[in-house]
């Protein structure tokens, strides 16, 4: 019963758990909205047709997304991994594309967050570890 919500040992850091989960998950659907709004309205790409560049948007998120649906935690870990590649594009978009600059902004903003918020649990035992050494 340690560490439910509701127990003496820990409720406000349980509730703090599914806090951080719901902000992940939120963070996970952001961002296959924002793949999807980027490149079939804001700004289609040029070369390839809507459908492909659509499915490569969303191809790494996708994972993270069916899991969640799924309701299985795994989906913040694959969360955070597609975050990663969705950090680096958005930052070689901020170089190259001067005119798509507020959404990769965005992507860069909506990549950080998942990645903070899906691995909240880890830093927080991280930091108690330290406290008490």
């Amino acid at each position: 019963m340690s560490g439910m919500i509701g127990s003496p040992q820990g409720g406000a850091r349980g509730s703090a758990k599914g806090l951080y989960r719901r902000y992940a998950l939120l963070g996970i659907f952001a961002m296959a909205a924002l793949q999807i709004i980027w490149y079939a309205w804001l700004s289609p790409p040029e070369i390839l047709p809507i459908p492909v560049a659509l499915s490569l948007a969303l191809l790494p998120i996708a994972p993270a997304v069916l899991l969640a649906l799924l309701r299985r935690p795994s989906a913040l870990f694959w969360a955070g991994v597609a975050s990663l590649l969705y950090f680096s594009h958005s930052v070689s978009e901020l170089w190259t594309t001067p005119e798509v600059w507020p959404l990769a902004l965005l992507e860069l903003g909506l990549s950080l967050w998942i990645i903070f918020t899906s691995n909240w649990e880890g830093v927080q035992v991280k930091l108690l570890k330290r406290g008490k050494s």
